[in-house]
């Protein structure tokens, strides 16, 4: 095979999962256009909450989960056309905005990608209505009843996962929000460390917890999906090292997680020397990553694909 032979069979499988997180997309716009109109015409106000769980999803373009689980499923040799495996990947991508909402209220977020946030408009909508009680508790409440929604949508559109997968799901769940509340006490109680260290000992400390599932569980549940069981490890493994880059990343770059205590440690602490370092770490992270795909023998388009996600993505995914 020609090199432009393989170049353009490595694009027409990329292209394939472009056009399954296309039909994500579809997904999730078809389901909540259906919950609008449901309770706008049953005269309900609720009508708005459906329309704040739309634009929650809408404000999320990098659709990093959604393209994890589906490049290790389809990786996993999965059927493209399985109207299971789009469901869930939009199932990922409702969980998602569900967390986002939740943890937006609950570190007290005003803007979201430029935006404010569900529990600052609506705060500002109670504000601007004269509506009786405290305009902030109005706009919590409503803002966590947000995220309820989405959580719902998110389980809905995972019903059909059965077995393994299921379970795989469930762990998910679970694990982001036992990583997220180990992050909140670890952080109240100063023991929050900027400095990834534990990630990039590829463990799940408490700073890192939450974010290091969002990665590794959606991987392996593409290839529980795809039934192939034995690659769950395989990609457990390349998970935990695609993570720690993209958080060694996010930390050199300032991404969104790290606060001005992590500015001033890069600055005490990194000179041109110690960047290029910490630079020289992200790249080995990298490759560990690329090679802990070795055992799983997957066609090789689709492993440089998996490959390339730890060299590519900014430091906005390092969560």
């Amino acid at each position: 095979m020609t090199a432009h032979q393989h170049t353009g069979r490595d694009a027409d499988r990329m292209a394939i999962r472009d056009r399954m997180l296309e039909r994500v997309q579809r997904r999730i716009g078809g389901l909540l256009t259906e919950e609008h109109r449901r309770w706008a015409a049953a005269g309900h106000r609720s009508a708005s909450l459906v329309s704040d769980v739309a634009a929650v999803v809408r404000s999320a373009d990098d659709r990093v989960r959604a393209g994890l689980f589906l490049t290790g499923y389809l990786a996993a040799g999965g059927d493209p056309g399985a109207a299971r495996a789009v469901d869930t990947a939009a199932s990922l991508e409702m969980l998602d905005a569900a967390l986002a909402v939740r943890a937006d209220t609950r570190d007290g977020v005003a803007l979201r990608r430029g935006l404010p946030t569900l529990h600052v408009s609506h705060a500002a909508e109670h504000e601007r209505n004269g509506w009786r009680g405290e305009s902030r508790r109005f706009g919590d409440t409503t803002s966590v009843l947000a995220g309820d929604l989405a959580f719902g949508y998110a389980d809905r559109l995972a019903r059909a996962l059965s077995g393994a997968a299921r379970r795989e799901w469930e762990n998910l769940r679970t694990q982001r929000a036992l990583g997220a509340y180990e992050a909140t006490v670890a952080a109240a109680a100063y023991q929050d460390d900027p400095w990834p260290a534990g990630c990039l000992a590829l463990a799940c400390s408490p700073g890192c917890a939450a974010g290091a599932y969002a990665v590794h569980h959606p991987l392996r549940l593409g290839a529980l999906l795809a039934g192939r069981p034995e690659l769950a490890d395989v990609y457990a493994e390349y998970g935990a090292r695609l993570h720690a880059a993209w958080r060694l990343r996010g930390f050199l770059s300032g991404g969104p997680d790290y606060d001005d205590e992590a500015e001033l440690l890069r600055d005490v602490l990194f000179d041109a020397e110690g960047r290029r370092s910490a630079e020289a770490r992200t790249r080995e992270l990298a490759e560990d990553a690329a090679r802990a795909l070795v055992p799983a023998r997957l066609p090789s388009d689709w492993h440089a694909e998996l490959a390339s996600w730890a060299w590519h993505l900014g430091a906005t995914h390092c969560a």
